[in-house]
């Protein structure tokens, strides 16, 4: 319980911090008078001013401000509402940045951070009937070793991938039980019947091992580029997919979140940052 509320609180800071970050930021560039910068909502635990800003501590962690002077009255001297439409647009829109921005830098640091996989064999034990897989010859005891050229190391990775390319031509390599290859060309489903996924077949791994990874700072940052833009993907094919009826919505609460978090940091370090990337 303690570890689920600790890194529940810490992962919202962080997302709070870096939305508010992107206000402080602008309007102090752009000479607008900042009266408080809070993390959280009053009351207020204790605070220490440094020059004209007061910064905060309160008592609400859901949430946070950056209080400007004259926000909605362009008489008052460095007030927001004194500036240009582009200064104005810039300060308020800097939090929603940030947040877009962050990922970024989180799934960065998460590559870096050396952290363990299990990878192994992926290895077909099921093949429905008329799926996309059965089309294509795949059958049971075949191992799938790579999609569109990118190694699929555990199912985690097989997901994945196939989610990021529902309704797209796709280069499967297999290699069949008699340790020949095959390469096919499968298009996994949007709408799959029941029980069945994308491609049909049910899968499991085999000589599985745990291996530790981290990438050194020239990689990771690439590399957390493209977590970000194949997080995307996820978001716009899971709403294309409630759209359709391909899946039902399940709606978490910040109870939820706050369980899953917990959950998540049990993993270590590495998948609590991607995490908060995702909520950012």
């Amino acid at each position: 319980m303690l570890i689920t509320i600790v890194s529940f609180l810490v992962v919202i800071a962080v997302i709070i911090l870096a939305h508010e970050l992107g206000h402080f930021i602008t309007a102090k560039a752009s000479r607008v008078k900042v009266e408080e910068f809070g993390l959280g909502y009053p009351p207020r635990l204790f605070g220490i001013k440094r020059g004209e800003t007061l910064y905060s501590l309160n008592a609400i962690p859901i949430g946070g401000f950056t209080k400007m002077a004259g926000e909605e009255d362009p008489k008052i001297k460095r007030s927001l509402a004194s500036k240009g439409r582009g200064i104005r647009l810039l300060v308020l829109s800097a939090g929603s940045l940030m947040n877009a921005l962050l990922p970024l830098l989180l799934f960065s640091i998460a590559f870096m951070v050396p952290h363990n996989v299990v990878v192994g064999q992926v290895l077909v034990e099921e093949v429905a009937p008329n799926s996309p897989a059965a089309m294509v010859g795949i059958e049971p005891g075949d191992t799938l070793v790579s999609l569109n050229e990118k190694p699929v190391q555990n199912i985690s990775n097989l997901q994945r991938y196939t989610y990021l390319n529902l309704g797209r031509e796709v280069s499967l390599l297999i290699q069949h039980s008699d340790a020949t290859t095959e390469e096919v060309q499968i298009i996994p489903r949007w709408k799959p019947p029941e029980g069945q996924g994308a491609m049909g077949v049910l899968v499991s791994m085999t000589n599985q091992t745990t291996i530790r990874q981290h990438e050194p700072f020239w990689r990771a940052i690439p590399q957390g580029i493209g977590e970000c833009i194949e997080t995307f993907v996820l978001f716009k094919n899971a709403i294309l997919s409630l759209i359709i009826g391909a899946t039902s919505m399940e709606i978490a609460g910040p109870v939820g979140i706050a369980q899953m978090t917990g959950e998540v940091a049990k993993a270590g370090i590495s998948p609590l940052l991607e995490f908060a990337a995702f909520l950012s």
